[in-house]
């Protein structure tokens, strides 16, 4: 399609297996201030009531909501096949356990527009179940900060925090889909070589669900490898972005998460997950002599390691109570 709607926004929305959250996200979009909007809803190879529940909505709201089926490929191609679909001229994405204050759409579309900027981010707030600060975040002033520095450590704001324009997006050609995880940073780091202007909304305008996953996730090693790979790509592809850091800092902002996260999941007992994240912050990382016992560990073959590891516990647990 080589025009859009000029005032239209479309909404992105991934869903897999969210019947229990589909319904609150569609409400949540198709109940924002801001009148021109559509939402595509990919569902992404469901195989409970996700599709019905989006077809009834859709039934009543058949000029706004628009539902297409996938087999099951992840998030990132199902946010391509949305984008695919849009009409509009700019993009913003939910996921489907998320939602926004009422406003959202509006008031970053405002700034946009008062700013001519490529790209409009606010705050958010967690909740849900598994929330453990509930109190808002509102993220740096981006166009003052060092960008390249912080959206290397992590990724800047959740999907709903953001509006783009389309242009922005299709010069991306949308998400990559070489990885299962952290495409959403390989994004956002994707887009900053191309210098887009931005304008900060210093409210709390997305909500970010917390919860408990019921089904089977990435192992959280996984998920940190795929995000420490893309940080590597982004940084052999892009060295004039990261030529103000000195070596430390640059190995501190691309692997420095590897071993908190190591120590995280061995309290956790995830023990997959903390042996190899050990052995490759080991490598990669800093480490002082009081990590040495939990790095030396990690090295022995997985059985031993985790036979060792439930010794201890056992040991723990049978102590008298004195």
């Amino acid at each position: 399609m080589d025009s859009f709607d000029p005032a239209l926004i479309s909404v992105v929305m991934p869903c897999h297996n969210a019947a229990v959250f589909v319904g609150e996200a569609l409400a949540s979009a198709l109940g924002q201030s801001y009148p021109h909007i559509e939402v595509i809803v990919v569902d992404d190879g469901s195989t409970d009531d996700t599709s019905r529940i989006v077809a009834e909505v859709a039934a009543r709201h058949p000029a706004r909501v628009r539902l297409v089926y996938q087999p099951n490929a992840g998030p990132y191609a199902a946010r391509n096949r949305g984008l695919a679909l849009a009409h509009g001229n700019f993009i913003a994405f939910l996921d489907a356990p998320d939602a926004w204050h009422p406003e959202a759409l509006e008031r970053l579309h405002a700034a946009m527009m008062d700013t001519l900027a490529d790209v409009a981010y606010c705050g958010w707030q967690d909740f849900g179940e598994a929330a453990t600060d509930t109190q808002p975040t509102i993220p740096p002033d981006y166009a003052e900060a060092d960008a390249s520095r912080l959206f290397l450590q992590a990724c800047p704001w959740p999907i709903n925090s953001v509006l783009l324009r389309r242009q922005l997006v299709d010069a991306l050609h949308g998400f990559s889909e070489r990885r299962p995880t952290a495409m959403d940073q390989d994004f956002w780091l994707r887009l900053l070589p191309t210098r887009p202007s931005v304008t900060r909304v210093p409210e709390a305008l997305a909500l970010r669900r917390r919860y408990h996953r019921g089904d089977p996730r990435i192992p959280r090693w996984q998920q940190l490898f795929d995000a420490v790979a893309v940080r590597e790509d982004f940084v052999r592809r892009h060295p004039a972005q990261v030529a103000h850091l000195d070596p430390v800092e640059r190995a501190d902002t691309l692997y420095g998460q590897l071993l908190p996260e190591a120590y995280r999941c061995h309290w956790r007992r995830d023990l997959a997950s903390s042996r190899r994240l050990f052995r490759r912050a080991a490598r990669k990382t800093r480490w002082r002599a009081r990590d040495a016992k939990y790095i030396l560990a990690s090295f022995l073959p997985a059985s031993v390691f985790d036979g060792l590891i439930h010794f201890v516990d056992k040991r723990r647990n049978a102590r008298p109570i004195s």
